[in-house]
């Protein structure tokens, strides 16, 4: 594949920065990306059985010309990878191979593989080297930035993991032309959320008809992947543990892991991306409901992520049953709950989310009764 000149977006953390490339090409080039890096070093790369048929060999073929030698571990596609005895599987295989401390872990591929990976790399040898090589949009834009690495309990979604931050990212944009659409709608979700979160130009600019270009992979897929990653960056400059701001990258993403917790992360009923898209609905209408939020801008968020082909109502999740009960006993075990209180991402409008703390359970119980009834 041809390589682009790659934009740059730096994190900058002190002695733990890094900087993310976004291109095209770089895959195949990741080699002369990472050589200085990784510097006589071994790495293994994870990959899942999708991603690793398209891309495996020509970033091992990359590595090698380089002089980095490279294993590598595919793994089953999909949300259930990220369990326990997957873990078990990278961290044993990190092990056998007898990668040292200094050698380095690769994640090619989406969210799944790239927080798998992390994890692994954040707890093997008490801490390892990490790249991320992320092959979907939703990673690119969201998740293999700022160093949450985990895995998912059956309690819920992210429960166990760990911060470790990458030393580089690869946001490779042209593996995206080969995404099947409705990953890539999944992932679209993660890129308008930080229009949602305080930058209401961006979604002003992708609502106008650049998330297009997105999809067809024009030049405004790279500069939606650069501003998504710049903005997420900014963040996590500021507060790297989520003991602040950082909460706000959850817009949606309370409701959502709960639908996904109560969906038991069947792929075939809802992706997260997915659950996103029908969590920041969701988090607009309950903020209209408080009187904070005009039923307009409400309304202006569904009807975008509709004409993406986006989910957003419960009532779309094929088969769903759950009814108030389980909804709040799910979002129950969120990370933001702090002594039991319950913290949503609402919002005053568009690109106007801010972080709302003790909400009570009454007006949460009114409002998921009447998004079930819609």
């Amino acid at each position: 594949m041809t390589q682009t000149s790659p934009q740059s977006v730096r994190v900058d953390l002190a002695g733990r920065s890094y900087d993310i490339l976004i291109g095209r090409g770089l895959v195949a080039h990741a080699g002369q990306h990472l050589a200085s890096l990784l510097t006589k070093r071994r790495v293994l790369v994870v990959t899942d059985e999708n991603v690793g048929q398209r891309h495996l060999g020509a970033l091992v073929a990359s590595l090698e010309a380089s002089g980095i030698p490279a294993a590598s571990l595919a793994l089953p596609a999909g949300e259930k990878t990220k369990s326990w005895p997957f873990l078990e599987q990278v961290v044993e295989r990190i092990l056998s191979e007898r990668l040292e401390r200094g050698d380095a872990v690769i994640a090619l591929g989406g969210g799944v593989i790239g927080d798998l990976a992390g994890f692994a790399s954040a707890i093997a040898r008490r801490g390892m080297k990490f790249v991320q090589i992320p092959t979907s949009l939703l990673a690119q834009s969201d998740s293999s930035v700022g160093g949450k690495t985990g895995i998912n309990s059956p309690s819920g979604k992210n429960l166990v993991g760990a911060f470790h931050q990458p030393i580089r990212v690869l946001c490779d944009t042209g593996v995206l032309d080969t995404l099947p659409l409705r990953e890539m709608r999944a992932g679209y979700a993660e890129v308008v959320k930080y229009g949602l979160i305080d930058r209401p130009e961006f979604f002003e600019w992708l609502e106008a008809g650049a998330w297009r270009g997105i999809f067809e992979g024009t030049p405004e897929r790279d500069e939606a992947v650069r501003i998504a990653c710049a903005a997420k960056s900014a963040i996590v400059a500021r507060d790297e543990h989520e003991t602040g701001d950082r909460a706000l990258l959850n817009l949606g993403h309370t409701f959502g892991h709960a639908l996904e917790a109560l969906t038991h992360y069947d792929s075939a009923r809802l992706v997260h991306g997915e659950g996103v898209a029908i969590g920041m609905a969701m988090a607009h209408r309950f903020s209209v409901q408080f009187g904070l939020c005009s039923g307009q801008d409400a309304g202006r968020v569904a009807a975008h992520l509709q004409a993406v082909g986006l989910p957003t109502e419960v009532k779309a999740i094929p088969g769903w049953s759950a009814g108030v009960d389980a909804m709040i006993d799910a979002i129950r075990q969120d990370k933001k709950v702090s002594q039991g209180a319950l913290t949503f991402i609402l919002t005053r409008g568009i690109g106007q989310s801010f972080i709302a703390k003790g909400v009570e359970e009454a007006p949460l119980r009114a409002f998921l009764a009447s998004e079930l009834a819609r």
